[in-house]
């Protein structure tokens, strides 16, 4: 390298423009995220990032075997292995034996009986990580192999597979007259797979001793506090004595980190008094964390001859897997949502969550309401084509509007512009159709050089409409609490909501920025010494955190205007806060912020808690959901009917947003929340064999990738304000996770008449003739 190198002047980088131009802030801005050059860099601070002085590494034994009594745990070998510091089981759980977020029913570590593949048996801490796994898999066992109950059906009449029973829940749904009949019948039965959540980074953690017998645990926890108290009552320590701290967390579509990673961790720390780390493998990752719940739904719908609906009957059946977890709640959502966003005077549902033998589920993106919506729609196709009427046409004349009741007897109260989503995207031209020329070969299902021949493609179009609550349900208690300080013209936003690339923690600074009008503000790092302010899920941290910080900040606002209004003369309401300065309704006041503040901090503390809900009777009735959130997505699709290959060419959505509070992060969530139904529809599943999960790697487990992903059209944001949340904005990202397997399903089924009544569609079962 010439001398001269070293002081040449750098290419400027687009992060760089991005930096030396303007950036509009405040609500209604696309406000860039605060962490984008550090995630562009590789600078970010993951939690496979964390390193510590004395480091240990940490590493999990797990059940070969899905269903199995332990007859015995030796350790020997294990702990007498070079570099191995400590090993522990179930014997040496100081606390409670076992945790759960909604029913304590999860071991930390298996004690007489083995219910999952993949269930934790032991952990290790050594010196090298290559040590821990050795030591790990010299961990003899010996087990008495059982048989596995892997179809949810039989869980009904199998023995019980836990102290609590098989039936986690029964939820009979019953709304109008029994007896009603309609004109008009259609029936199906659906199956929906096991969706994994994926995130982009293994699960991992890093757990440090404290002096005074406490342990803080690092990890991407999308719930801290909720997981310092599972964690803390397992250690058998006080919460006090134990901290979350929570690190830079690589996207997140559900529960992000289960505690069966990190309270082994913990384990480990205060058994050696050193600071243990484990980085999960991709296996272990598949193996461990919860996934969408597999569904199997039975419909049956009644209509008039014009194709209004009369009745709906249903039966739905989740798999829970080994344990409860959120399965209680995403049962709710699916009988709850059973019939749809559509007006329908008469509905009998039956909804059971049992425990199985097979992988754990919980809360993925959407639950219950994504596996109903994919069922319900494809029920509205078969009636559209029974009755001969167009599939948007039919869906029009029977679609919800604010003030129709749900099947539950709940008032829909928020705004529902269910007919506007519909005929926005039925009304958006369609995608011309590919040319059958060699250039464009690329355009086949089959993709480059694909085997399929263009004659064979054949193009369908579908719709979908889908609805899901906003905010935890059924009497859950939804309080969050932010604190906003001001100091020498910069603001500090402390508040414990997890950042999961929902965007909080650019909304956070653009509220503040609204209503302050300071330009830079800082958001601290979440731990659990802050207030709690509950699970990133169902949009919460927009509504509750956000309406928390915008409390907290007017608040500030009006100490900091109170003393010049005063002295002035006039109300707090006559001046105004823009870009740091200070003025009058009539010009004669005029400062800046920092002038006004004369060197005081100002800060304030606040809450806010949404009005409340309640449970579901014994009849599925009550008021469960505090908001709710619509879309429509019409699906353009390519299939070989020969091959079976399915090319996704185009989505286009409209969607219920409330108030578009930052216009591209929108959009990126809209996007990202499409391609994730897309997987669901063609190709994420995580299949099982008699309980044994195949290949849980990245290569067995098909995401899609950016040659998957269809063009995305935004064709309609219905901004219709909720007046009874902050902002007026709803949750945007699980509505088209929902809808979005159900569009792609209805397509395929149009190009190709064949029912597609199961997901993620194989390939035989897009092989067919087209429509007449």
């Amino acid at each position: 390298m010439s001398s001269d190198a070293t002081t040449a002047t750098p290419t400027p980088t687009a992060l760089d423009a991005v930096e030396q131009e303007p950036v509009a802030h405040g609500l209604g801005t696309s406000l860039p995220p605060a962490d984008t050059r550090a995630k562009t860099e590789g600078t970010f601070p993951y939690a496979s990032d964390l390193w510590a002085e004395g480091l240990l590494w940490a590493a999990i034994l797990r059940s070969p075997h899905p269903h199995a009594r332990i007859l015995s745990i030796d350790t020997t070998a294990a702990a007498d292995m070079p570099g191995v510091r400590a090993v522990v089981t179930h014997a040496d759980v100081p606390g409670e034996a076992t945790y759960g977020r909604t029913v304590a029913d999860r071991p930390v570590f298996a004690a007489e009986l083995v219910r999952h593949h993949g269930e934790a048996i032991a952990a290790v801490a050594a010196d090298h990580p290559d040590t821990a796994r050795l030591a790990a898999a010299a961990i003899a066992v010996e087990y008495e192999v059982l048989e596995p109950v892997t179809d949810p059906e039989k869980a009904f009449a199998a023995e019980p597979l836990h102290p609590d029973g098989n039936l986690i829940r029964h939820i009979p749904l019953r709304f109008g007259d029994a007896e009603a009949t309609g004109e008009v019948v259609v029936e199906g039965l659906y199956r929906i797979g096991r969706q994994d959540p994926a995130p982009i980074g293994a699960e991992a953690g890093l757990a440090v001793p404290r002096p005074d017998g406490g342990v803080e645990i690092y990890t991407a926890s999308t719930d801290p506090h909720t997981d310092r108290d599972l964690a803390a009552a397992c250690f058998g320590l006080s919460p006090d004595q134990v901290k979350v701290v929570v690190t830079g967390v690589p996207g997140a579509t559900g529960d992000r980190e289960d505690p069966g990673f990190h309270i082994p961790l913990g384990l480990l720390a205060l058994r050696t008094g050193c600071p243990v780390k484990l980085a999960a493998t991709r296996e272990e990752s598949f193996l461990g964390h919860a996934h969408r719940h597999p569904t199997l739904l039975r419909y049956r719908h009644h209509a008039d001859a014009e194709g209004r609906l009369v009745k709906v009957e249903a039966q739905i059946l989740l798999d829970a897997g080994a344990y409860a977890d959120a399965s209680s709640e995403s049962l709710a959502a699916a009988v709850a949502f059973a019939c749809g966003p559509y007006v329908v005077p008469h509905a009998f549902i039956e909804g059971w969550v049992v425990r199985t033998n097979n992988p754990p589920s919980g809360h993925v993106r959407g639950e219950g309401a994504m596996q109903v919506c994919a069922a319900y729609e494809a029920q509205m196709d078969k009636l559209a084509a029974k009755l001969a009427v167009d599939p948007a046409e039919l869906r029009l004349r029977n679609v919800l509007a604010t003030g129709d009741i749900l099947p539950t007897g709940q008032t829909v109260t928020c705004p529902a512009p269910v007919a506007e989503l519909l005929s926005a995207v039925r009304d958006f031209p369609l995608p011309s159709l590919p040319m059958d020329t060699p250039e464009e070969d690329w355009l086949l299902p089959g993709g480059p050089e694909g085997a399929g021949e263009p004659g064979a493609v054949r193009r369908g179009v579908g719709y979908a409409l889908g609805m899901v609550h906003m905010l935890g349900a059924e009497g859950a208690d939804e309080v969050s609490t932010a604190t906003v300080r001001v100091q020498d013209g910069i603001a500090t936003v402390i508040c414990s909501a997890v950042d999961t690339g929902s965007g909080f923690s650019t909304l956070a600074r653009q509220i503040v920025q609204e209503t302050l009008g300071l330009e830079e503000v800082h958001v601290a790092s979440v731990d659990t010494d802050q207030p709690p302010a509950g699970p990133a899920t169902h949009g919460r941290h927009t509504w509750v955190s956000g309406g928390a910080v915008e409390r907290a900040a007017k608040m500030v606002r009006t100490q900091l205007l109170q003393p010049l209004a005063h002295k002035f003369g006039m109300s707090t309401e006559l001046l105004q806060i823009t870009d740091g300065k200070i003025t009058s309704y009539d010009g004669v006041l005029s400062t800046t912020v920092t002038e006004a503040m004369d060197g005081k901090e100002l800060w304030a503390t606040a809450q806010c808690r949404p009005h409340p809900t309640e449970p579901l009777d014994e009849s599925g009735q009550g008021d469960a959901f505090v908001g709710l959130a619509f879309c429509a997505i019409r699906a353009v699709v390519d299939v070989d009917i020969e091959l079976g290959a399915i090319r996704v060419v185009e989505m286009a959505v409209a969607q219920d947003v409330g108030r578009i509070l930052n216009p591209a992060q929108l959009a990126t969530r809209i996007e990202a929340g499409i391609t994730q139904g897309v997987g669901a529809a063609l190709t994420e599943n995580l299949r099982t064999a008699r309980g044994l999960v195949r290949h849980p790697d990245l290569t067995g487990y098909a995401l899609p990738t950016s040659l998957d992903a269809p063009d995305i059209r935004i064709v309609k944001l219905v901004e219709e304000r909720d007046v009874v949340a902050p902002f007026g904005a709803k949750a945007a990202s699980a509505i088209p996770v929902v809808t979005a397997p159900a569009a792609v399903a209805s397509a395929v089924r149009a190009a190709t008449g064949r029912p597609v009544n199961r997901l993620p569609i194989r390939p035989q079962a897009a092989v067919g003739v087209p429509n007449s």
